[in-house]
């Protein structure tokens, strides 16, 4: 799934209903390469769609961060927790 501007409070609403629309396949791929910044929210969003895939026994990766956003999530650590892939190609070639 691609994302498209920043992943902050007002944008997530939309984001939130399609990922809970169903049932995920059994390896998502979030593709961040258009995202140039997320907030507090945003994190906190994709933390709960990771704990939601991993009740469901789903690989969730995050693919193209950019450079921004992968320093917000070292900061807070979230590199450690989450699986990041430099590119679509690359997570797909981790399954």
């Amino acid at each position: 799934m691609r994302l498209d501007g920043p992943l902050t409070l007002g944008h997530l609403p939309p984001l939130r209903a399609h990922l809970r629309s169903g049932e995920p396949p059994r390896l998502t791929i979030l593709d961040l390469t258009s995202v140039a910044y997320i907030d507090s929210s945003g994190m906190s969003e994709i933390i709960n769609h990771e704990v939601y895939c991993r009740d469901k026994h789903v690989r969730l990766i995050l693919a193209g961060v950019s450079p921004r956003v992968l320093g917000i999530l070292k900061i807070t650590r979230l590199d450690e927790v989450l699986t990041i892939a430099a590119t679509v190609e690359d997570a797909e070639a981790m399954a």
